[in-house]
């Protein structure tokens, strides 16, 4: 875990793979970015390795640009691979791990969050079944994305009881991890579920990348994430 490393909470998460880059990338992530300002919400974006220093550079302190993938090498031979280092000269502060379409060994995990604290790297390991999140959650990543991969790219959001149990599993073991339960987002309705569910944050990728007015999409997301944050915590005050 990368330490003293902020962020704000609730948080949101845009993952356009490989569906969106370059200038139509930045054109969307402007207008997030206009959004996450207005409803003062950080936004992780994780383009295109390319497109790193394109939206760094483009873009406010709202938006949290981190690298979609980093492999465990050390600066020297690596022909093809993603050094922690230049991810970090490039423009990100963080990266992304073991998304289910590029997954990794529980070993490489463990390596790479290693290599990314000490590049100063913050880290967001995806995870599926319990069993991995649990594994994850004593490696100590920054972040973990907690998503079903049956559910992914499906419009179908996990449920209460998916959600809970990620939390508690993950909580009990280290408090500090921040969870984004995902897969499946669709709509700003599911946005706002989850995050009223009290997850910390959440996030959304083919919807988001594929819609046809994703700037529309994109600012109904991030309003119901702080719409939501803010019931929530009404409500938790109200029963303390």
């Amino acid at each position: 875990m990368l330490k003293n490393y902020n962020i704000s909470i609730p948080f949101f998460e845009f993952g356009p793979k490989a569906y969106l880059y370059g200038d139509k990338l930045l054109k969307l992530v402007k207008e997030i970015d206009a959004a996450a300002r207005e409803f003062e919400i950080d936004v992780i974006i994780d383009p295109q390795t390319v497109d790193i220093r394109l939206i760094r550079e483009n873009t406010s302190g709202r938006i949290r640009v981190y690298a979609q993938h980093m492999d465990s090498i050390p600066v020297g031979r690596g022909m093809g691979e993603a050094l922690a280092e230049a991810l970090k000269e490039a423009g990100a502060e963080g990266v992304m791990l073991n998304h289910a379409e590029r997954k990794l060994s529980l070993k490489e995990i463990e390596k790479s969050i290693k290599r990314a604290d000490e590049a100063g790297l913050a880290t967001m390991v995806c995870g599926d079944t319990m069993d991995e999140l649990r594994e994850i959650a004593y490696m100590e990543p920054n972040i973990i994305v907690a998503e079903p991969t049956e559910l992914i790219g499906t419009g179908k959001a996990a449920g209460k009881e998916y959600v809970d149990v990620c939390l508690n599993l993950i909580k009990g073991i280290n408090p500090e991890i921040l969870v984004l339960p995902s897969a499946g987002i669709s709509s700003g309705q599911d946005c706002y579920n989850i995050i009223h569910m009290g997850a910390e944050a959440t996030g959304c990728s083919s919807a988001l990348a594929k819609a046809s007015d994703g700037g529309r999409l994109a600012r109904e997301m991030i309003s119901s994430v702080r719409k939501a944050y803010d019931d929530f915590n009404k409500n938790k005050r109200r029963t303390d």
